[in-house]
């Protein structure tokens, strides 16, 4: 999994994400309806990324960051096309951006809003690490359904300490994720470098 910048080739895909969406009446709210909410927008605290996989360079989904030099926090939106769900991509994109923002960017904290009927989103974030930190009373009716956001947030810190645990818990473990998720496994093309003090 990589983030890259969105080429302009790329406009015609993430546009069939959203057309996907809405022809399956996704019940996720922001299930892709990405590249059209954000597409026309530029600012120079935004940016945009592609969601693309190592192996054959597939466009998956995309990636709107939104942030606050200041204060030293941002915010993003993730989308995944609807059939690239239930892959791990989400999680995969989501990890990497924020090593990325907290690590070489150093910025101090991320904060997302989460439709609390999304509960792939919330369960995502959750195993990440966020932390709920409200929920809003301002609800919305949309298609007989109630729409709250739940609002989740992480620090540097609580990132570095929640990955380098699951570093350390999951070495040489299978996971639990989608289809495509693949633990390499030592064999005989692969060589482990060990290293001693001294």
């Amino acid at each position: 999994m990589r983030l890259r910048e969105v080429r302009p080739g790329d406009q015609r895909t993430l546009a069939g994400f959203d057309r996907d969406s809405v022809r399956a009446r996704d019940p996720q709210v922001g299930g892709y309806r990405h590249w059209a909410t954000h597409r026309g927008h530029s600012s120079p605290d935004g940016f945009h990324f592609a969601i693309e996989t190592l192996h054959n360079r597939t466009l998956v989904g995309s990636v709107w960051v939104e942030t606050d030099p200041f204060s030293g926090r941002f915010s993003y939106g993730v989308g995944i096309g609807p059939q690239h769900r239930r892959c791990g991509y989400a999680a995969d994109a989501v990890a990497l951006l924020l090593a990325f923002m907290f690590e070489r960017c150093r910025y101090r904290a991320c904060e997302v809003s989460v439709n609390g009927s999304n509960f792939a989103s919330l369960s995502l974030h959750g195993e990440l690490g966020f932390r709920e930190e409200g929920r809003l009373r301002d609800a919305e009716l949309l298609r007989g359904e109630v729409k709250y956001p739940v609002l989740m947030s992480i620090t540097a810190e609580q990132f570095a300490e929640r990955h380098l645990a699951l570093a350390a818990r999951g070495a040489g473990r299978s996971s639990s994720r989608g289809r495509h998720w693949r633990v390499q496994r030592p064999g005989r093309h692969r060589r482990i470098a060990y290293s001693t003090g001294g």
